[in-house]
């Protein structure tokens, strides 16, 4: 990956004209994934991934959704840094972005065994099973918006 490099052109595609059953799909999927996830931890998931992703739309999206849905500055501000935040994160929502970014990043190529278990000691099957369906969600809407150029700051929530 290339860092330092300046994006200062627009968007390559509109993804949701150019692929509308595509489109319409992965927010079937992105509705079906959040079902029995809270809203608050869903969006600090949401903006992990994004920021490991370097999804500037994404990042700027789940921030203000997360701000709407009540969550504080300090705890947005510090989630690059969410394991040195001390008791600003519970430890469910230490172990979901934990497993957040394995999911993410798969730089060995799997899931480490104790990020899993981690998370299945505070997550139910269940729940564990839409965790994980959120996060490759997340991970596929980055994916377009970083591969489609999408550009952030005018999303309102």
């Amino acid at each position: 990956m290339t860092t330092g490099t300046s994006h200062a052109h627009g968007p390559r595609m509109q993804f949701a004209k150019a692929a509308p059953e595509v489109y319409k799909a992965m927010v079937t999927l992105d509705a079906a994934a959040r079902k029995g996830v809270d809203p608050t931890l869903a969006e600090l998931v949401k903006v992990r991934a994004s920021q490991l992703n370097h999804c500037a739309f994404c990042i700027d999206m789940h921030t203000k959704d997360a701000r709407a849905a009540g969550e504080s500055e300090a705890r947005l501000y510090l989630l690059n840094a969410w394991e040195e935040g001390g008791d600003l994160y519970t430890e469910k929502e230490q172990a979901a972005l934990a497993l957040t970014e394995a999911v993410t990043v798969l730089t060995d190529g799997f899931v480490p065994d104790e990020v899993y278990e981690r998370a299945a000691k505070h997550f139910e099957e269940r729940e564990l099973a839409q965790l994980i369906a959120l996060i490759f969600t997340i991970n596929a809407w980055n994916r377009i918006g970083v591969t489609t150029r999408m550009a952030p700051g005018a999303y309102k929530p």
